[in-house]
């Protein structure tokens, strides 16, 4: 039977879809901002921002006349900046997506979900029936065990009993890539986040990851690969990762190879920390207080050597998580990095890693509408990340809580 709950949500899932796809295709003045660009260490004041065809189309003073046909909106001094990224997350389902947005997040890389609902959100936002996030889809996890995740796909059931050898690597890798998706997800190491394993322990070789490596280059596809150990990690950045995803226990050593090779590093610190918390079992708890100390070293390090760090906050974007892209900008900049340096990272750093550059992650003419609103300059307090006031995905707007005051 369907809860009142269940029924709840299935509502909300319905109305956010018919909502969305209303407003798609406005235009928009904002006016009465404070500009952060996403590119500059600095703050453009008395900014108007016009959006036209889910762009930007230009940027102006606020003093420049509004052409009929742009709606206004009043951004009543408070600073706008570009929507910010997740590219280590979870989601799949309508509610989820919502949830990414109202956090200010506008650009999601999945890291494996059960059965390919990434692509589909994804084909939601391009045809405009939802804002957003834009997803990058990874569908199904090349793991040794795909538990229900072999139910996603009628082909997989070869893999039913495990996937563990250069053959099965390369049909998961056809699979994904037969569906649509946009990178490959496989992992160098044990999880952290079961009570049973040890995240240090190495899974694939680096023999074997080269072959995914290889298999998902002939689909152009990049590979993300989930490595908390050190030999596991430099095993992923030797076979061509792009990303190292978590990477606990990074060695200096893995961390000069890293930037080297040119791969990314996406930490999900706040994940880690939240395990910490005493709903969790107490392994996991016990093991998230040894593990932040490791991770808080490799992070100071990576980025003492230049390493490019991106944003990922490993999550579903449930109703129990709080894990968020503002708390892991927050954790960097208390760990050395500038406001601005954090800032970066959680948009035109993630996305180069997504290789989006070109179309998102800053607010210039031409580029996607994707801007939040914050109260407060993020340059000076990034604490302010944590009250998002307004967001603008593809230019459409998912949320919008100003003005608090009334007019007669």
């Amino acid at each position: 039977m369907t809860t009142n709950i269940a029924r709840f949500h299935i509502m909300l899932a319905v109305l956010c879809v018919s909502s969305f796809a209303m407003a798609q295709g406005a235009s928009y003045a904002l006016t009465n901002s404070n500009l952060f660009n996403g590119v500059d260490d600095r703050i453009q004041e008395n900014v108007t921002v016009f959006v036209k065809d889910g762009r930007i189309e230009r940027i102006a003073k606020s003093s420049a006349a509004i052409p009929s046909g742009y709606e206004v909106i009043d951004c009543e001094g408070n600073y706008l900046m570009p929507g910010m990224f997740d590219v280590h997350t979870h989601i799949n389902s309508l509610a989820q997506a919502r949830r990414a947005l109202v956090s200010g997040v506008t650009t999601v890389r999945t890291a494996g979900v059960p059965a390919f609902q990434d692509v589909s959100l994804r084909e939601l936002v391009k045809a405009g029936k939802i804002p957003g996030p834009d997803v990058v889809a990874a569908g199904v996890f090349v793991t040794s065990n795909l538990g229900e995740s072999v139910l996603a796909d009628p082909r997989l059931k070869a893999l039913a009993g495990g996937v563990n050898t250069d053959e099965d690597f390369r049909l998961l890798v056809k699979i994904n890539a037969d569906r649509g998706v946009d990178v490959i997800k496989t992992r160098g190491t044990q999880r952290a986040g079961l009570p049973e394993t040890d995240p240090r322990q190495q899974v694939y070789t680096e023999r074997q990851l080269r072959v995914i490596v290889d298999a998902a280059a002939r689909h152009g596809l990049p590979v993300m690969i989930h490595a908390h150990g050190d030999a596991g990690a430099r095993a992923a950045v030797l076979a061509g990762a792009r990303s190292i995803e978590h990477g606990t226990y990074l060695s200096d050593e893995t961390i000069r190879l890293m930037k080297e090779r040119g791969t990314w590093f996406v930490p999900t610190y706040v994940t880690i920390d939240e395990n910490k918390e005493e709903h969790f079992d107490y392994v996991l708890r016990l093991r998230a207080m040894s593990m932040l100390p490791q991770l808080e070293r490799a992070i100071r390090e990576a980025h003492r050597q230049g390493v490019k760090i991106a944003t990922g906050a490993d999550n579903y974007y449930d109703t129990v998580s709080i894990n968020r892209i503002s708390i892991e900008v927050e954790h960097f900049v208390r760990m050395g990095m500038s406001n601005f340096e954090a800032l970066q990272s959680a948009t035109v750093v993630s996305a180069g890693l997504l290789q989006v550059e070109d179309q998102t992650g800053r607010i210039a003419a031409g580029f996607e509408a994707d801007m939040i609103l914050v109260p407060a300059n993020p340059l000076t307090d990034i604490a302010a990340l944590q009250d998002v006031l307004l967001v603008m995905s593809n230019g459409q707007i998912a949320v919008k809580r100003i003005p608090f005051g009334k007019t007669e």
